[in-house]
């Protein structure tokens, strides 16, 4: 069951590290090391995993797997503790700065050197003070009473006990005068982890050095040590909850920007297309678009309800005069005729486009819309995207050849 727990946690933390990802990119310094939080704590979390354990553990080094994820933890935690010393309590050049904030953005300063010295000291004391004679399963139960390992994990567990007393206290403030709900529920979450993780290291400092001063029977130590393990591994999953909370409104914002670029690309590619120099870059299949990491979605939206919009001024030069007027009275009868009126304009415009010459002069341009934000804009354009696609290119040829015809009969 344990397996099965250490699986989960370390899959969830991957996830938020992936879903965090953009901000080593795009986002600012704290956000980074926030980043790296999540990214430590994921490969440390791989490497409690057994089958982790296993592969580490044919590199001929006794224990190895041990060593790297308190390196794993050790740089996670330092991060974290950077994020928390640098998001709250900012304040402006030459004011007060609280107490708390001071004494957590010193601690913070002082943690590189200090984590400096606190790898080199876990690296000398786990290759000389730590009896290793063979693999351990469990390097916690296997090592229970050796005073060696005692001092090894009480020094790697220095890092976590100063860490979640000072994320705590500081989320646990945070949350107090956070005005948005989702993001105070998520700092509160946030706050009972780190409080969790400082009864988990106090536990586990605890019971390493009872099992060096009172005799232990190694059932008992398991039991120990395997209820603290479930107890770290509950702490993270709250840690995962309240990292996703706060999110949950952009990730919302996100989806629907990727609907619509999901429903504006059959009217924006065929613009593009025709009008090559309207985008900033060639057009190429729905779902590479869609994929693309070259700027973030909200940007390419904009971008396409401008190509859109600038390709339509173009087809101005195609269209012939009737072509609007004619537009209209064929989908009066539509369920939705104005965007429908659009899509059959720009498609007979686009068929003009791909035979005839553009003209010196433009048509008149489409009725203006009141938009107000680019969401507005590209909510409009859907509803022509979605009448456009319903369009086959022989029906679009015949309503231009209809309305060319209607030119000629009436100059």
């Amino acid at each position: 069951m344990l397996d099965y727990f250490k699986y989960l946690t370390a899959f969830v933390m991957t996830v938020i590290a992936v879903w965090r990802f953009p901000a080593v990119r795009y986002g600012d310094a704290h956000r980074r090391a926030l980043w790296g939080g999540y990214a430590g704590f994921a490969i440390a979390l791989w490497l409690y995993t057994p089958a982790v354990m296993q592969a580490v553990d044919r590199i001929p080094i006794v224990d190895l797997s041990a060593l790297m994820r308190h390196f794993a933890s050790t740089a996670a935690i330092l991060a974290a503790l950077a994020y928390v010393s640098t998001s709250y309590g900012k304040s402006e050049e030459g004011a007060v700065v609280p107490r708390h904030v001071a004494v957590s953005r010193w601690i913070a300063g002082a943690s590189y050197k200090a984590g400096a010295i606190g790898v080199t000291l876990l690296t000398v004391l786990f290759f000389t003070v730590v009896k290793r004679p063979e693999q351990s399963e469990n390097f916690l139960s296997d090592h229970a009473g050796q005073w060696g390992a005692a001092i090894y994990m009480t020094a790697f567990y220095f890092f976590p006990l100063v860490t979640t007393a000072v994320c705590g206290y500081q989320w646990s403030r945070a949350s107090r005068q956070a005005e948005v709900k989702s993001m105070r529920i998520g700092l509160r979450l946030m706050a009972v982890s780190m409080w969790m993780g400082l009864a988990h290291t106090i536990a586990r400092i605890a019971i390493l050095w009872c099992a060096v001063l009172f005799p232990v029977s190694p059932s008992l130590m398991e039991t120990m040590v395997n209820a603290t393990a479930m107890w770290m591994n509950l702490l993270f999953l709250i840690v995962a909850l309240g990292a996703s909370i706060p999110t949950t409104s952009a990730l919302t914002a996100r989806i629907k920007t990727w609907k619509a670029l999901y429903r504006l690309y059959p009217l924006w590619y065929d613009l593009v297309k025709a009008f090559p120099g309207t985008s900033l870059y060639p057009p190429e299949s729905r779902i590479t678009e869609l994929m693309q990491l070259r700027v973030t979605s909200d940007v390419r939206l904009d971008r396409w309800t401008t190509d859109i919009t600038d390709a339509c001024e173009k087809l101005r030069y195609y269209a012939p005069e009737e072509l609007l007027e004619e537009a209209e009275e064929a989908t009066a009868g539509k369920s939705d005729p104005e965007p429908a009126a659009e899509a059959l304009w720009i498609a007979g415009a686009l068929q003009a486009a791909s035979s005839n010459e553009p003209s010196r002069y433009a048509t008149d341009p489409l009725d203006a819309k009141p938009f107000v934000d680019t969401e507005s804009e590209a909510a409009w354009l859907i509803r022509v995207s979605a009448a456009y696609a319903e369009i086959s290119p022989k029906e679009s040829q015949g309503f231009l050849e209809k309305v060319q015809g209607l030119s000629v009969q009436h100059p």
